[in-house]
């Protein structure tokens, strides 16, 4: 099974560069244990020390929202694209 994972500029040195890779994995969990093989650090920059998704890292699975489905649990199929997203904070001036 393989789904399509977008990569944010800010991870893209830890992707050779790449705003797109290819990943598997049968739940997100699984997805992010298979990038950070293929791509070191990876995870740690998406996850806390307790393994948890960390607050300004949102996951989109086909554009929605894994926090509104069941987190890292949410389950994947083949042909789904995954999109990460950095949270973005601002205020006012």
């Amino acid at each position: 099974m393989s789904v399509k994972i977008r990569i944010p500029t800010p991870l893209r040195k830890l992707t050779d560069g790449k705003g797109e890779v290819e990943g598997a994995g049968k739940t997100i969990g699984e997805l992010l244990d298979n990038l950070d093989g293929r791509y070191p650090g990876i995870k740690e920059r998406l996850c806390d020390e307790s393994g948890n998704l960390r607050r300004f890292v949102n996951i989109y699975v086909n554009e929605e929202d894994i926090r509104f489905r069941q987190g890292k649990e949410t389950a994947l199929a083949d042909g789904d694209e995954i999109s990460i997203v950095p949270a973005i904070a601002g205020g006012c001036v």
